[in-house]
């Protein structure tokens, strides 16, 4: 490889995951992990497989399905946590690493860990040999590097390389670090530890955006000897999110003048398609003004831009917005358009789907069709996610009907179905509200028996046109010691959509769909 390489380690699905409400079930983050697979990150770091039975499962399941990227299981110094990192990422062959990481900086040792610096020298060293009995490629992380004493950040660097380490991350676990002071601590490690300089063991960076200066960060540290960049898709994460990873490669993309010589083996005609199933599988939507994968990020209104565009792309655009994957939608379908028209589809669009799976969208797709005139990608993409993101129904809309206007209560009339064995059980009530969603949510509460709080709303228009389907996704406080379960729906009408979307998360809650609110274990 060559030592101008920047290799790119995604970690949408385990840091990026972390948002209160972003969890995603096995089959979002199989589709997350395929599309990143499609986009050719390097690494992809798949989740903290001791955390849970879904997260090592999930971890397992990427391994052996998605090819290409090497496969990251999370660990920290504990011989329980690497011995279930290293059994998740076993499918993946050679391509398996292990990332262990432990707290190195002076306030974490004193106020959280209780432990001296030799004592966390021990356990780095100790924990990264383990690691190398199940992988070749083991990553260590000094978690807060960007805090930790530079003198005892070189002296773990060279302790964990010396015991096998192939990888040291360098986290600036809470946002901490500026661009110049971060510079300059990777150019202190670079410069003090050999096994950097001859390429046997690469720096990497994992920054957090709490003063809006991840990317920055990141880039810096590239210059100042760093060959891996921990990033996210959109730049999700805990907090204020992590360094957002088209952010990065577009930077050092657009900016090969300044940035001169690096390289990156990133297939960038793929970020805006991994953006959009990243915003839809999280529930977390993009901000209209996002770099990049926003929906304004080339868009121009001043008579003087688009003067200027007509004339010479580049007078107002330092990129062409093709090479990261906006561009025109193909001719839409009808629904006089065939199984074969849209299983190829699909296949454009870059969804692996056996027929089974075909033959279910194909119905969904008859039922939109009947709907509206054009079926466009982006509604296809959006019944295809909707699919994704199904749970095991224990409830499922059968019948729906609103009363409202300016004079008028509003009331609803839901009617549910529940498989009980072999029989199907069918519930019916009504209940009044502020307006037709929240009348249809309570009709919906009284037959479940559930009790949710809608925390956030949103709703768009998944495509162009009058009749566009529409997309909406809530998040759902149902009490006790959970975090808020996101829901998604999709619907030509609203109030239908919001009540799928609101049943979509009160399947996931009964289903045990959801995480501890408990925090997991700090890590970087």
């Amino acid at each position: 490889m060559s030592k101008n390489r920047v290799l790119i380690f995604d970690t949408t699905l385990r840091d990026g995951e972390q948002c209160p409400g972003a969890s995603m079930n096995l089959r979002e983050k199989l589709a997350v992990a395929q599309q990143l697979g499609a986009l050719k990150v390097d690494v992809i770091e798949a989740g903290f497989p001791v955390i849970s039975e879904g997260d090592f499962t999930a971890v397992q399941t990427i391994a052996k399905q998605v090819k290409g990227p090497q496969i990251a299981g999370l660990a920290r110094c504990v011989p329980k946590d690497i011995d279930a990192a290293g059994a998740a990422v076993k499918p993946a062959g050679k391509r398996g690493r292990i990332h262990v990481f432990l707290a190195t900086s002076k306030i974490h040792r004193e106020h959280k860990l209780g432990k001296a610096q030799d004592e966390i020298l021990r356990l780095a060293v100790e924990s990264v040999k383990r690691a190398r009995k199940y992988v070749k490629n083991v990553e260590f992380s000094p978690e807060d590097g960007s805090r930790t004493e530079p003198d005892f950040l070189v002296e773990i660097c060279k302790a964990v390389v010396a015991a096998g380490a192939t990888t040291v991350n360098i986290p600036d676990t809470v946002g901490w670090a500026v661009p110049d002071e971060f510079g300059q601590l990777i150019a202190h490690l670079h410069d003090n530890v050999e096994e950097f300089q001859t390429g046997k063991a690469v720096i990497s960076v994992h920054c957090h955006n709490d003063l809006g200066l991840a990317v920055a960060n990141s880039l810096a540290a590239v210059q100042a000897g760093a060959r891996q960049v921990e990033c996210t898709v959109n730049g999700i994460g805990e907090r204020a999110g992590n360094a957002a990873m088209e952010e990065v490669v577009m930077a050092l993309k657009t900016r090969k003048s300044f940035y001169r010589g690096f390289s990156m083996g990133v297939e960038t005609k793929e970020i805006v398609k991994a953006s959009k199933l990243v915003a839809r599988m999280s529930g977390l939507s993009v901000q209209r003004s996002k770099a990049i994968v926003g929906e304004n990020a080339f868009a121009h209104s001043s008579g003087i831009h688009q003067d200027g565009i007509l004339k010479k792309r580049e007078t107002y655009e330092i990129m062409n917005p093709k090479h990261v994957g906006w561009g025109k939608t193909e001719l839409p379908l009808t629904k006089h358009s065939g199984r074969a028209a849209v299983a190829a589809r699909l296949k454009h669009l870059g969804f692996k789907m056996d027929a089974a799976e075909v033959g279910s969208i194909f119905d969904k797709f008859k039922e939109i069709g009947d709907k509206k005139k054009f079926v466009y990608d982006d509604d296809l993409a959006a019944l295809v996610e909707g699919h994704i993101t199904t749970v095991p129904e224990t409830w499922s809309l059968d019948y729906l009907s609103v009363s409202t206007g300016n004079q008028t209560v509003p009331t609803a009339t839901v009617r549910l179905t529940r498989k009980n064995g072999r029989q199907t059980e069918v519930q019916q009530d009504a209940n009044i509200g502020d307006g037709p969603v929240d009348a249809s949510l309570k009709a919906i509460d009284r037959i479940t028996t559930t009790k949710g709080k809608l925390m956030d709303y949103n709703i768009r228009a998944v495509s162009q046109g009058k009749d566009a389907l529409g997309e909406v996704t809530v998040k759902v406080d149902f009490g006790g010691d959970t975090e808020w379960v996101a829901g998604r729906g999709a619907s030509t009408d609203i109030i239908e959509a919001s009540a799928r979307a609101y049943l979509n998360a009160v399947n996931r809650r009964l289903n045990n769909g959801r995480k501890s609110r408990r925090r997991k274990p700090r890590q970087p």
